[in-house]
């Protein structure tokens, strides 16, 4: 789907993407998220939405441009502008949710092997 060259009136606009908002921020788990954005969302947006913070969360993990271009099949100039990019607002707080998770993930596989002996 294309985005028409229309512009629409600015307060129905800001209406509109407040809609979105609110509805990404009352999302509970990965799963209502996955039913909703795929729905609303086509399989290119999302992947491209995805791409984009995988690109964030490699360079934050130290990995090389090649390393990301390789593996994500992205060119070197889409990885220039994430990298750019990755220092704002968004970017920022979206990284720290997803290191938080990460690291969450792996104690709790610490913490279960602590107690179940493995």
């Amino acid at each position: 789907m294309q985005i028409s060259r229309q512009k629409i009136n600015k307060n129905l606009e800001a209406e509109v993407l407040n809609l979105f908002h609110q509805l990404v921020a009352d999302l509970k788990t990965p799963q209502e998220a996955k039913e909703i954005l795929e729905d609303i969302l086509g399989r290119n947006e999302i992947i491209v939405v995805a791409k984009r913070l995988a690109i964030a969360h490699y360079l934050e993990r130290g990995r090389s441009y090649q390393n990301i271009k390789d593996n994500l099949k992205v060119s070197s100039a889409t990885i220039a502008t994430i990298d750019k990019m990755r220092k704002s607002k968004g970017f920022t707080l979206a990284l720290k949710k997803i290191e938080a998770d990460r690291w969450a993930s792996e104690w709790s596989k610490k913490i279960g092997r602590l107690f179940n002996g493995k």
